[in-house]
């Protein structure tokens, strides 16, 4: 039988070691802040203050129309150059992502249902960029036609309409992620580190020769780092409401449940690799390779998992972090029900139940004789 109050002493003498820890109070403490704040404010896929050379080969008021459509569009701002010639050296250089080339027959030839052509240079160095600027043209160029001509109808009148992030906000897509990139450092960092200290030091040895259970020791050790977890997680989703303002639709119940399993997977994931290398460096590293940089790069946090290569696509499969983060979005954004989510959340389950049986197996062929 698991006795608690065993369980109750390892963890407050692994609460003395954190708060005798400045590196680990630190990570522990303002690692959270400053991510959210980071990823927060700074990542952003809307493009803004698109530095635009314009080079008027027709200094007409069309002319300058067509420059004000780009300029008040609120996405470009304008700078003249003096020919072709140096609206690409503004390229080359890197002072400009984008050239508007108007010829000196613009608005001669300008009359309706006549083409009538400008050309648009991109620096498509960045493709991300790239992307946003031609996405950007669209609009821009059924506003031109409108002032000009007046009211134009297509034949065809496509209207487009977002839903669950009607604003295509940034902070509504990166914050619901935010919980899954803290866990991991709280969770599988921390973990790692502080049980391979125990390894290091000797004093695993001697917690073991107490009449404590291994059992109970992995209990002990890794209760501090859930609670510090699940704060962890009511921080994001507090920030996310108050700061951000992205709207949660789900069940906040079912958003906790798959907070304390996907932190638990990772906090058994710390647990084996601190068993494996028993050393800290050694444990850091494999942390940051199997941890947090999977849980960034591949997990769909920042970039789509969809249009990464297949064996890309399929290796994250086996990433905790790729079901949680989509079960997050879900929940935040769409307001997915139970039913809806549950594959992902099985699937998720059943991650959890591979990580703890291979971490407790590890640590109990390890330590028992």
């Amino acid at each position: 039988m698991i006795r608690g109050r065993s369980i109750i002493a390892i963890a407050k003498k692994e609460v003395f070691h954190i708060v005798r820890d400045p590196f680990t109070l630190a990570l522990a403490l303002g690692m959270p802040v400053i991510m959210v704040l980071f990823f927060g404010f700074a990542i952003e896929f809307n493009m803004e203050r698109i530095k635009l050379a314009v080079y008027m080969g027709d200094k007409t008021q069309n002319s300058w129309e067509l420059e004000r459509s780009f300029s008040s569009s609120g996405y470009f701002i304008s700078k003249p150059v003096w020919s072709p010639a140096h609206a690409i050296q503004s390229l080359d250089e890197g002072e400009a992502h984008a050239a508007l080339i108007i010829p000196p027959t613009f608005s001669r030839d300008l009359r309706p249902f006549t083409e009538n052509s400008v050309q648009i240079l991109i620096d498509g160095s960045d493709n991300s960029s790239a992307g946003s600027i031609v996405g950007y043209l669209g609009g821009i160029q059924r506003k031109i036609n409108e002032n000009n001509f007046g009211v134009f109808t297509p034949p065809v009148d496509i209207k487009t309409r977002f839903l669950f992030n009607p604003e295509l906000n940034s902070r509504w897509f990166v914050v619901p992620g935010l919980a899954a990139a803290i866990i991991a450092i709280l969770s599988i960092l921390l973990t790692a580190l502080t049980v391979a200290r125990e390894w290091e030091n000797g004093s695993m040895e001697l917690l073991l020769a107490t009449p404590v259970r291994p059992i109970e020791i992995i209990l002990g050790k890794l209760l501090p780092y859930s609670i510090m977890g699940v704060v962890a997680v009511l921080f994001v989703f507090l920030m996310s409401q108050l700061v951000f303002e992205v709207p949660f639709r789900g069940n906040f119940f079912v958003y906790m449940v798959s907070c304390l399993i996907f932190l638990s997977t990772y906090l058994a994931q710390g647990l084996l690799i601190s068993v494996v290398t028993r050393k800290q460096q050694l444990s850091m590293q494999l942390a940051m390779l199997s941890g947090l940089l999977p849980t960034i790069l591949l997990s769909g946090f920042i970039f789509p998992i969809e249009h990464m290569p297949k064996f890309f696509y399929y290796a994250t499969m086996i990433l905790p972090a790729r079901w949680f983060i989509k079960i997050s979005r879900d929940l935040f954004l769409q307001g997915s029900l139970f039913s809806q989510i549950l594959p992902t959340f099985l699937i998720q389950c059943g991650l959890f139940i591979l990580m703890i049986f291979l971490a407790t197996k590890k640590f109990k062929k390890d330590v028992e004789p």
